[in-house]
Parts: C-alpha cells; structure tokens; sequence
C-alpha cells in the first residue's frame, strides 16, 4: 500500500553541502528531524570495528541504511506536523548508482510506496564551506558527484527538486520554511530560529 507523507520533506545533496546544519537548525525550536543514518552508521561501524561502510563494504552499508530508513519512516508516521528528514529513500538508489550496484527490487518497491512531499530539498555542492572528518572522507570531486547521482534517483522517483541557496543558515531556514508554507501542509514558526516567519501554527511540541 502506497504510503502518501506531505508533511515529511526530504533534504539531499552531497556530503558536506550544508544539509545536516540546515536540519539541526530547524530541530532547535522544535520541528521534527531525522538525522542521516549514514553518518550515524559509520561511527556504530568504526566504534565495533565493523566493515558496513563507504570506504568498506558499500552494499552492506547501503542495506544497513535502508533497514534504518524504513523503520525511520515508519516510526515517524502518525506525526502530523512537518518532519524534516537528513536523506530520504530515493537518496539509496542514488547511493546506488554512485558505487555502480544494481538497485535491488526491495529498494525500488519501498522508493514507490514511502512517498516524501513531492518537493524535495537539494543541497548544491557549495566547495567554499566543504570539508572533510572523520565520517565523511570523499573528496570535493566525490561530492559533485554524490550530488548528481541524488539528484538523478528523485528526479526518475517521481520528485520535484528545489535548489537551496549558497547563503547563510539563516536565509536557507527562511527559503526551507517559505516553500513548505507555500505548500500547504503547514505554517512555520516564528520567533525564536533564524529567518523565522509570523506565526500562525508551528512545530510540534
């Protein structure tokens, strides 16, 4: 059965894109974020001494994130106010098409039937604010292209892609609430974030 989430928005991009910032901001008043499980992944991996990575074994890190974002979005179902999420579905098989494996059945079907808002948050790669840690090692050319397989995967999905600015966090949390407001599924916050808007309903409590 199709699973239809308009107040579920994903972001995507590259690594090291500004997504992460951009939802750890809109956590802070309130709204619902998921964080990326990638990331949160390599650090359970590296801590066990375990190979499910990106610089390991890619397939087993690409089902270990799709076992989680299932259960993710499930868990998150009967939230009905604005769910901002670190990485969506679809960014799996652009995962896919990045390492050059198959897309497996159980990924393309789950991507049909775990719908996001139709409009869908990308993160430029943006080389004057990227850097590299201990979880994210892909060079800036890597990036770009994590950035292109993304947006590729929610483009063949069926999504409608929404660019974020080069600008500050401020401004990218104001862009990010105009357009969901825009939308309908709900009105944003004001107050107490960057860029906040008057309010006439806001974030969950």
């Amino acid at each position: 059965m199709r699973i239809e989430k308009p107040n579920f928005y994903a972001v995507t991009g590259g690594p090291g894109a500004g997504k992460t910032t951009l939802i750890e901001t809109l956590a802070a008043p309130g709204f619902g974020t998921v964080e990326e499980a990638g990331r949160r992944i390599i650090r359970e991996q590296n801590a066990k001494g375990g190979k499910a990575t990106h610089d390991g074994d890619r397939l087993a890190y690409r089902d270990l994130m799709f076992d989680d974002a299932i259960r993710t979005f499930e868990r998150m179902r009967t939230e009905s106010g604005p769910v901002f999420f670190d990485r969506g579905l679809p960014d799996l098989i652009g995962y896919s098409l990045l390492i050059g494996a198959p897309v497996p059945k159980a990924l393309a079907e789950a991507v049909r039937l775990y719908r996001y808002n139709g409009t869908v948050f990308i993160a430029p790669p943006w080389r004057e604010i990227y850097g590299q840690d201990e979880e994210r090692g892909q060079d800036f050319t890597e990036a770009v292209a994590t950035c292109n397989a993304m947006r590729t995967a929610y483009e063949e999905a069926g999504y409608s892609l929404v660019e974020l600015p080069k600008a500050t966090i401020g401004e990218r949390v104001a862009f990010v609430l105009m357009r969901t407001q825009a939308s309908g599924t709900f009105v944003a916050q004001s107050g107490n974030m960057p860029g906040s808007m008057p309010k006439t309903s806001g974030p969950r409590t």
